[in-house]
C-alpha cells in the first residue's frame, strides 16, 4: 500500500481524531500508531506493523543503540480502532509527545502516514533546503 496526500483536521478535547476516508481503507478497523521521528507520530497498517516489527527483532540485543530504537518505537506503541464516525482515540501519551492538542496534519508518506500538529508541522515543512536534500538523495541512490 502506497499512502500519499495532505489532511488537515482537529483533534478533540477527548483525543478523537478523525481518519480521512482514503487513509481508513488501506488501514482497515485496526492498526497502530507510534511514536515517530522528527516530532510526529507514525501509523502503521497491521502488515507493515509486523515487517516493522520484525525488523525490530531482528536487532542485536547487546546493541545499546538498537535497544533504544526498539524501546522508543515499541514501548509508545498503540493498537487504535476506528470508531462508527471513522474516528480514533489517540492515546494522551502520543498525543503530548508530538504535542498535539487541536489542529492536526495527516500526510501519507509511503509505507506509513504521519500526525502532526499542525504548528509543528508547518515549522517543519518548509522545504526551503530541498535542493540540497535532492542531492544527498543522490548519493544515497535516489535520482529523480
Amino acid at each position: 500500500m502506497m499512502f500519499m496526500g495532505e489532511y488537515n483536521h482537529t483533534i478533540d478535547a477527548k483525543g478523537r481524531l478523525i481518519v480521512p476516508s482514503k487513509f481508513r481503507e488501506a488501514l482497515g478497523d485496526t492498526f497502530v500508531v507510534t511514536k515517530g521521528l522528527d516530532g510526529c507520530l507514525f501509523v502503521y497498517d497491521n502488515e507493515e506493523w509486523q515487517a516493522f516489527e520484525e525488523k525490530l527483532r531482528s536487532l542485536p540485543i547487546t546493541n545499546k543503540e538498537a535497544r533504544q530504537f526498539a524501546r522508543f518505537f515499541l514501548a509508545g506503541a498503540a493498537e487504535v480502532e476506528v470508531d462508527k464516525q471513522g474516528r480514533i482515540l489517540v492515546p494522551n501519551i502520543l498525543r503530548e509527545f508530538a504535542q498535539i492538542s487541536k489542529d492536526v496534519v495527516l500526510i501519507g508518506v509511503a509505507s506509513r502516514i504521519e500526525i502532526w500538529s499542525k504548528e509543528r508541522f508547518e515549522g517543519m515543512a518548509s522545504f526551503e533546503d530541498m535542493d540540497e536534500i535532492a542531492e544527498h538523495m543522490a548519493q544515497l541512490g535516489l535520482g529523480i
